[in-house]
């Protein structure tokens, strides 16, 4: 097929405006060149897309009405290239990866990229969540951009952090367990060290929340999964507040007054020192921080 894309455009403009004459007009052509360049199309795809026997209006038909959503799609995709094309020149990325704690509170995250996708219609976001540690080797690994994880004192020389805000921690227990017995829901270090302790893992994480107040302790790689043993009155543990308060817990977990909490959770955006952000992760960076602000 010898078709090319000013055959596919006068197709659409003609079945839009209904009329060779009308479109001749606006394009400033001949209305002959305007007829010849449908007919070439129609001899190239092998069908007839207009009913010029119907009177001064040409109809399309039946097979032009089922190519004329393909056409307009060619068209389309030859706009997406040129957008494509214009943004790689001015310096933007084609694609953004970017990988984050499972455990990272979902609306600052969605908020921004919902705003991300309008600030760059045509960028490709591809996203990535796991358990601790999973973010960094990924960015490690080079099959993540940009990493969205919770501060912890083991971080590789090879990655760069910036600090985008914090999330408050809550003391946790099921609702079953002893610990929610008491009417006060209070618990001081000492009460707490004579029940198991959930922690996050492995040991030597230096992962907030990580001091040990009790001898008996079972260790997680999710705060999620932590939530989950807790539901079972396993143990109590600290959780970030938007995890102890996500809806599938509710009634399952009680918060506990104490005279000890950890700090707060401190939210980094992550990258390789040897690799430059471009514009749309600079501009997410920014987002992500207005947005954990806010829900501070």
């Amino acid at each position: 097929m010898q078709w090319n894309l000013e055959q596919i455009r006068l197709f659409v403009s003609v079945a839009e405006g209904q009329s060779f004459s009308a479109v001749a007009r606006q394009l400033r052509r001949a209305q002959s060149a305007v007829s010849s360049g449908i007919a070439l199309l129609e001899e190239d795809l092998g069908v007839q897309l207009f009913d010029r026997s119907s009177g001064r209006q040409p109809r399309l038909t039946d097979a032009g009405r089922a190519l004329l959503e393909e056409a307009r799609e060619v068209l389309r995709q030859c706009q997406r290239l040129e957008g494509r094309a214009l943004g790689l020149a001015r310096g933007e990325e084609a694609r953004l990866r970017l990988a984050q704690d499972e455990a990272m509170p979902y609306q600052p995250v969605l908020s921004s990229l919902d705003a991300l996708g309008r600030a760059f219609p045509l960028l490709e976001v591809q996203l990535a969540s796991g358990a601790q540690g999973d973010v960094a080797r990924k960015l490690l690994e080079r099959r993540a951009d940009l990493g969205l994880l919770f501060h912890h004192e083991q971080m590789p020389d090879a990655l760069e952090r910036q600090r985008l805000g914090t999330i408050e921690m809550v003391t946790v227990c099921g609702a079953g367990h002893p610990l929610a017995a008491s009417t006060s829901a209070y618990a001081d270090r000492r009460e707490l060290a004579r029940h198991r302790q959930l922690l996050m893992s492995p040991q030597d994480s230096h992962y907030p929340g990580g001091e040990q107040l009790s001898p008996q302790v079972w260790r997680a790689d999710s705060f999620y999964v932590m939530a989950e043993l807790l539901m079972r009155d396993l143990g109590w543990a600290w959780l970030p507040r938007h995890v102890a308060q996500y809806p599938a817990y509710q009634d399952h977990l009680i918060e506990l007054r104490s005279d000890w909490t950890p700090p707060s959770l401190v939210v980094e955006l992550v990258c390789r020192r040897d690799e430059a952000l471009g514009p749309a992760a600079l501009w997410l960076a920014d987002s992500l921080a207005e947005h954990l602000h806010a829900m501070g």
